[in-house]
């Protein structure tokens, strides 16, 4: 391959990269912002329906055309054979990439404004202020839920988390059973001495007349790591339901959106922490504050919102105090669906960038190899003819 080919190659590489340099920079300074982003965002899908994807379609075909053209024009009078023709044709296979991911800067311009516009680390304070007021946040239907609120998912506070037990009082097909709470305890201790303690505690047990085989039964799971043993277990009944500051909001663990790379079982601690405190260790204010930032958060990723902070605050503490009551509707009304939707289309923006959507990758790829093959092709027609 001559010099002036391969330089010839590295030019048209030189005003690819301009070209990138220009669609990313167009989608920095174009960027409509955070609250215009939806789920469409993450992805380019070649619709055709706007000036980035027609000019993308001109560009890409106006610089094959002109590269051909001065390809065959000038640098095609040697017969290259072996590896001559499979550096060029490297060389053509890169030049078809490029010329077929403009989009792809445009994105990445697009998403380096994003992250301007919110850092990391406000969109993670946002998402631990969400975590903790997410039980508020259901629709009303969803307080009923058994399995979204129940006292199996209350973190905090001591003896918290606890385990459900039925009994069944009177057999039959009439049955009556009891539900029982226990607490999760742990006992971790070096194995050989856990044996010994264990046996003296079965004589023990027997010379008072406790029933070991029924204290055996609390053991949860029993795991020996090395030469310890950890035992979880059944621990002392609570009783939620004759509980004063334990109330449905406390009964539910779930995360309206993880933080990235922080356990999530300790992150449902905290906001448990937290929601705890904000319902039962701080002044009706405090709630008032925290359901303010709520709504300016709402405000923030345009999601539309009918929230008022006092009045949720007041509905909040109505059923706070007022547990036995069934929670049939607090104003907390929101799109809720809008907000879902936008915090999972950040995450992959912030942590999962995917700039080829799976419904475009076979044809993408296919485009950039046909075109690549009828480059190569071309070139060895004409080199040929011009040998000849």
């Amino acid at each position: 391959m001559t010099k002036n080919l391969k330089r010839y190659f590295i030019k048209s590489i030189i005003v690819l990269a301009l070209i990138h340099l220009a669609y990313f920079l167009y989608g920095y300074f174009t960027f409509e912002g955070l609250k215009n982003i939806d789920i469409y965002t993450e992805f380019y899908r070649f619709k055709f329906y706007d000036d980035v994807s027609i000019s993308h379609f001109f560009v890409s075909g106006l610089f094959l055309l002109l590269f051909l053209i001065f390809l065959i024009r000038n640098h095609s009078r040697e017969n290259y054979k072996g590896g001559n023709l499979f550096k060029i044709a490297v060389y053509l296979l890169l030049i078809s990439f490029l010329t077929f991911s403009f989009f792809i800067s445009y994105s990445f311009g697009m998403n380096a404004k994003l992250k301007t516009e919110l850092s990391e680390n406000d969109f993670n304070n946002d998402k631990k202020l969400l975590n903790v007021l997410n039980p508020f946040l259901y629709g009303y239907t969803s307080y009923s839920s058994e399995k979204l609120f129940n006292y199996e998912n209350i973190l905090y506070p001591k003896p918290y988390p606890v385990i459900q037990q039925e009994d069944t009082i009177v057999p039959g097909e009439y049955a009556i059973t009891e539900t029982s709470y226990y607490s999760i305890d742990t006992i971790k201790a070096l194995t050989s001495t856990f044996d010994k303690t264990a046996n003296k505690a079965d004589s023990i047990f027997d010379i008072l007349g406790f029933d070991k085989e029924e204290l055996h039964k609390r053991i949860i799971s029993k795991t020996v790591l090395g030469d310890s043993t950890e035992i979880i277990f059944k621990g002392a009944q609570v009783r939620p339901e004759h509980e004063s500051d334990i109330c449905i909001f406390l009964e539910n663990k779930s995360l309206f959106s993880p933080v990235q790379g922080d356990s999530v079982d300790k992150q449902r601690y905290q906001a448990a922490v937290d929601r705890y405190k904000l319902l039962y260790n701080s002044k009706k204010d405090s709630l008032t504050y925290t359901f303010q930032k709520l709504d300016t958060i709402l405000k923030k990723y345009n999601i539309e919102t009918n929230v008022i902070p006092k009045l949720l605050t007041q509905d909040v503490y109505h059923y706070r105090d007022n547990k036995d009551e069934p929670l049939n509707g607090i104003r907390n009304t929101f799109d809720r669906k809008a907000l879902t939707e936008k915090f999972k289309t950040l995450n992959k923006l912030f942590y999962e960038p995917n700039y080829l959507h799976p419904n475009i990758i076979a044809i993408y790829f296919a485009v950039i190899v046909a075109v690549w093959i009828v480059l190569f092709l071309f070139y060895i027609l004409f080199n040929k003819k011009k040998v000849q």
